[in-house]
């Protein structure tokens, strides 16, 4: 009887770094249908609670906005009343007493009020500053929405590499523990592998408590229980900064971004204020009408018969302010400076969006720099990793420097995996920066996830 013939334990293959990381993959693929960015980005939209705010806010401003009409329309009211009088008198004795009956429609059309213009102008402002909130709201609504969908997409990578390498480190262990039974290794090759797998074990635990604590932060963002965001597409052709000048996309925040706006609107309001502190020097004249009707249906004469009074008046009504205790004065002062604040702020906003816009150019300017550099890595670490083995096969490395090479390859794995979602997380961060974010900037990014 002949026994098989067996191969040498130091030659015994490994487990391919492909397969390990295909084989978790598998593991971590959601039995039911993924969503897209989109399909998150409209949940959160229906459901977040901040966004909801804001819209509502935005609804209640539209409505203050339109308050302000009513300082230049007419006014209108009715009036009317019951009343009974007692009446006494001594020479001629009369004691007696009659009920009287009247109503009285009055109206009023400013028509020099420059005051009440000035509030109707700041209405009108009051609604561009309602729409810049709101836009800020959503913009800031689509990168938390990208922000949670990265995370978790980064949180299932770390897990899956780190299982990956956990696979390679069994394998590798095993390795240890059958060349030292064999006598072409020592036991510290063993130890070495069992230390470096207690110590995977360890970091797959946290990876797995991250991935569930970044699912939970964005199931409350969308409202979704157990959403399953689709994975980015190995190798993604990542999308390059359009226009390729920094220059260019701060003009382009000059006249859109809602900071700016929003400091834009304050300022002409704050003007508008000004002007209304200054009518407080000027006369107001409208024009009133009125209709009064008074019945008395027993007359105070003796006769007992009924009477009924028709007064109407048309006439125009002229104020001319003389003196309010330097009220005024100290009111238009107070407004001046207020307006050079609203100027300051404008300036302030106006300096604030430029250096955000910069940093967030070059800020994915250097995440796509990081990128190709360990992209390069990547390759580097791999053939480190084969020729460390190669070399712990014919006796020249030992157990730990294929251990010391695995881990730096999964290192460099999810250190790559990180930078692209930075990248596209900063194309988003650079067009809210500019104030230019829509949520069609997110079709771009959802053609680059896996179908």
């Amino acid at each position: 009887m002949t026994t098989p013939h067996k191969l040498p334990m130091h030659r015994l293959p490994c487990l391919p770094l492909s397969l390990a990381i295909a084989s978790a993959l598998m593991v971590l693929a959601p039995a039911a249908q993924a969503q897209s960015l989109v399909e998150l980005y409209q949940s959160a939209r229906a459901f977040d609670a901040a966004y909801q705010s804001a819209r509502l806010q935005y609804d209640a401003n539209l409505a203050r906005s339109e308050q302000a009409k009513a300082g230049i329309l007419p006014t209108a009211g009715l009036a009317a009343g019951v009343s009974r009088t007692g009446f006494e008198n001594t020479t001629p004795p009369v004691d007696r007493s009659y009920n009287s009956q009247n109503a009285t429609l009055s109206a009023s059309q400013p028509l020099y009020r420059p005051a009440n213009w000035a509030t109707y102008e700041q209405g009108l402002k009051q609604v561009d500053l309602a729409r810049a909130q709101l836009e800020a709201a959503e913009q800031d609504l689509i990168v938390r929405t990208a922000q949670a969908y990265f995370d978790v997409l980064a949180a299932q990578d770390t897990l899956t590499f780190v299982q990956a390498q956990k696979s390679a480190v069994d394998e590798q262990l095993a390795f240890a523990k059958r060349n030292f039974e064999v006598g072409t290794s020592t036991i510290t090759d063993s130890r070495e592998a069992q230390a470096r797998f207690d110590l995977v074990t360890a970091q797959e635990i946290a990876a797995d408590n991250d991935l569930r604590i970044k699912k939970i932060a964005l199931d409350q963002l969308v409202g979704i229980t157990e959403s399953r965001p689709k994975s980015l597409l190995a190798p993604a052709a990542l999308p390059p900064v359009v226009p390729a000048d920094v220059n260019a996309w701060v003009q382009r925040s000059e006249g859109v971004h809602p900071s700016i706006r929003q400091a834009q609107g304050g300022f002409e309001i704050a003007e508008l204020e000004v002007n209304k502190a200054e009518a407080g020097h000027k006369p107001t004249l409208d024009l009133t009408a009125s209709y009064n009707v008074t019945r008395n249906p027993s007359s105070f004469a003796q006769s007992g018969v009924s009477s009924r009074t028709n007064t109407s008046n048309v006439g125009l009504l002229l104020n001319v302010p003389l003196f309010a205790g330097f009220a005024t004065q100290n009111r238009v002062r107070e407004t001046l400076s207020l307006r050079d604040k609203a100027r300051s702020d404008l300036e302030g906003a106006r300096r604030a969006v430029a250096q955000a816009t910069r940093s967030a150019y070059f800020g994915v300017l250097s995440g796509q720099g990081q990128v190709k550099a360990l992209e390069a890595a990547e390759l580097s670490s791999q053939s480190a990793l084969d020729a460390n083995k190669l070399g712990y096969q014919v006796g020249v490395r030992i157990n730990i420097d294929v251990l010391n090479a695995q881990s730096q390859l999964f290192q460099t794995k999810r250190d790559l995996a990180q930078a692209r979602y930075n990248v596209l997380l900063g194309g988003l961060r650079l067009r809210q920066a500019s104030g230019t974010l829509t949520p069609g900037d997110l079709q771009e990014i959802n053609g680059l996830l896996a179908r």
